[in-house]
């Protein structure tokens, strides 16, 4: 389990990766890049099956893991940046720099939260 869960971790820090990456990269373009929602709904769907494996393989009873109102938070940032992500790629040449700035902020914010809090 432990493996599949490593698996998963990874995942969830290439998809980041590729949400970050590349709305720094779209801020010089019209449109937000397709891969920045696809990047968001993988760290999304990384994220909900690394708690499943990780809860049902017990690999944080001993160290009791993170809080649970951390994944919480993480969840809703991860799911709103999903959302504008898939707002701006449909808005093709028409994004605001604000949806995109949304997004790249909303971004950092979950790195934050799963950086810092403790």
């Amino acid at each position: 389990m432990e493996f599949l869960y490593n698996v998963f971790v990874f995942v969830h820090f290439a998809s980041w990766a590729l949400v970050f990456g590349g709305s720094i990269a779209s801020m010089r373009t019209k449109a937000l890049y397709k891969g920045v929602s696809h990047g968001a709904m993988g760290a999304v769907v990384a994220g909900v099956i690394m708690v499943g494996i990780a809860e049902m393989g017990g690999l944080w009873e001993g160290d009791a893991g993170p809080a649970m109102e951390k994944i919480g938070v993480k969840l809703v940032i991860a799911l709103a940046v999903a959302v504008l992500a898939v707002i701006a790629v449909r808005k093709g040449e028409d994004v605001s720099k604000g949806l995109k700035g949304a997004v790249l902020g909303l971004t950092l914010v979950n790195i934050l939260v799963a950086v810092f809090w403790n």
